[in-house]
């Protein structure tokens, strides 16, 4: 399943959709030259594409280039999305397939789950931190928040070094600024939140429904389980595993966060899209009602 969701990404009907919403949202370039003695300016498309291709695949810029036939170099395409993550094209993007598919589809938000991914970040920089699941080497952590369906509606990130309870505030705060928050019914938490602090964080956002999975004793044999069943987490848990098939994401040999969230906003943007597309198709295909 994590594989086809990749591959959506690459299938020429998403992609043209996700152009189609980019492409306007692209500023319009400034000739500075005074005597327009420049070479032409490259397409934007073409950009796009190798921007997919390194996310999908995970591989450098310079080899995503020659998976593109070296219709553009790298150095341009690292040029264009300074530009356009300045101009807001991937929040805007991901704002609009939100918005859409809460539209169309509809946010169930009466059970919403959060939860932390790691992955690794060879290139350290801003935003990492020491994996203690990786033998301590450096890695970048995102915190999603999903509705029922595994929808994300919240997302934070950090270094791999930080917790889950701590990414928890910022999670909810930026479902809050699209104004989803309010409408949380009941939020499920695994153990890794099971602390006073988290309680506070979200008695502070007015979140009074909590099922959180309770931590094991110390000393308690590993071979107890909970007696908490995993109840609605388990939607959280297969879109971190979506989103982690996008190799730049699960490997990320970037240095600056913005240009990791516009990488995660891509992601998003194009699973939304493809359920989007499956929606419509399904709709279509739905008999029509006998008069």
């Amino acid at each position: 399943m994590e594989v086809l969701a990749l591959r959506r990404a690459f299938d020429p009907e998403v992609m043209d959709a996700v152009w189609a919403a980019v492409e306007p949202r692209i500023p319009i370039p400034v000739d500075t030259h005074p005597l327009r003695g420049h070479r032409r300016r490259k397409s934007n498309r073409a950009c796009f594409e190798v921007m997919l291709v390194r996310l999908g695949t995970g591989c450098s810029s310079e080899d995503a280039e020659r998976l593109c036939a070296k219709l553009v170099s790298d150095t341009t395409v690292r040029s264009r999305r300074e530009e356009w993550i300045r101009a807001g094209v991937f929040d805007d993007v991901l704002a609009e397939a939100l918005a859409g598919y809460y539209r169309i589809i509809g946010l169930r938000l009466d059970d919403v789950a959060v939860d932390g991914s790691l992955h690794k970040s060879p290139c350290g920089s801003e935003g990492t931190g020491k994996n203690p699941t990786d033998r301590g080497k450096l890695g970048w952590k995102w915190s999603i928040l999903t509705d029922s369906n595994g929808v994300p509606i919240g997302v934070a990130i950090d270094g791999a070094n930080r917790n889950d309870s701590v990414l928890l505030a910022p999670t909810l705060d930026d479902a809050k600024a699209k104004g989803l928050l309010e409408d949380i019914e009941t939020i499920w938490l695994d153990r890794g939140y099971d602390s006073d602090a988290t309680r506070q964080r979200l008695k502070e956002r007015e979140i009074t429904d909590a099922i959180i999975a309770k931590k094991r004793k110390r000393g308690a044999a590993k071979a107890v389980k909970n007696n908490q069943p995993m109840g609605l987490r388990w939607p959280v848990g297969r879109t971190n595993s979506w989103l982690s098939n996008f190799g730049q994401l699960r490997r990320n040999t970037d240095r600056r966060n913005v240009h990791r969230l516009a990488q995660f906003a891509l992601a998003v943007v194009f699973l939304l899209t493809a359920k989007l597309i499956d929606w419509r198709n399904r709709c279509s295909l739905a008999p029509l009602p006998i008069r």
